[in-house]
Parts: C-alpha cells; structure tokens; sequence
C-alpha cells in the first residue's frame, strides 16, 4: 500500500491549493481515504474523508465550505481543494487509509487512529 501526497507550496493568504494523494497497492474502491494535517508543535487533525465505493464526504466543521474532497476513481486518486487559505491553514498535510473500511462515515470522527499507511506528507504555506 502506498499513497503519495503532492500539490503543496506557498501561497498567499486568499489563495487556494489543490491536493492531490496517488493511491496503489489496495482495492481502491473498497476504502475511504481521509486528508489531515499537523502544524508546527500541534496534534494531527483530520480534515475531511471521502469513501472509496459512493463518494460519500465527512468534513471537520472549520474547514467545511473551505476544503473540498474529491475522489478520481480513474485515476486512484483523491483531491482536496483547499480555499480562501489562511496563514493558520499552514502545516504539512497528509492522506492516509481509512483503518476501518466496514464502517459508514457515521462512525468516524476524523480521528488519526481510526486511519493508517500514512503518505510523506506535502507541506503547504500561506503568507499572510
């Protein structure tokens, strides 16, 4: 299993980012993915998660309406559209594996437990 995140760099605030996470290695359709990020001398937080067989999304409350994730099942890969960034939007964001593929969104609550194989990570910046 192996998912690779790319599309991070520096903007200014305003601005916005698409994310990108390359997944392989797994049946792709049979598992949600979930995007988070960790600041500076802050916790992992989960941002938003999208499963992997009807699209469905769960989204941290701060970020709704900002952030949007999307799926390319063509592609094994999954977005995350980042908008109207904020200097505190800074941080290194990560996708990783739902841990627990036989359970609805109903029962996650974007925790970086309940997820697993974790990318690299690709840093985004905003200026303020």
């Amino acid at each position: 299993v192996q998912l690779v995140e790319s599309g991070g760099g520096l903007v200014q605030a305003g601005g916005s980012l698409r994310l990108s996470c390359a997944a392989s290695g797994f049946t792709y359709s049979d598992y949600a993915i979930g995007w988070f990020r960790q600041a500076p001398g802050k916790e992992r937080e989960g941002l938003a998660c999208i499963t992997g067989r009807d699209g469905s999304t769960l989204y941290k409350d701060s970020v709704n309406g900002r952030f949007t994730i999307s799926r390319d099942n063509v592609n094994n890969t999954v977005h995350l559209q980042l908008n109207s960034l904020k200097p505190e939007d800074t941080a290194v964001y990560y996708c990783a594996l739902d841990s627990f593929p036989l359970y609805g969104l109903g029962y996650k609550n974007l925790l970086p437990e309940e997820f697993h194989h974790w990318g690299q990570g690709t840093r985004v910046t905003v200026s303020s």
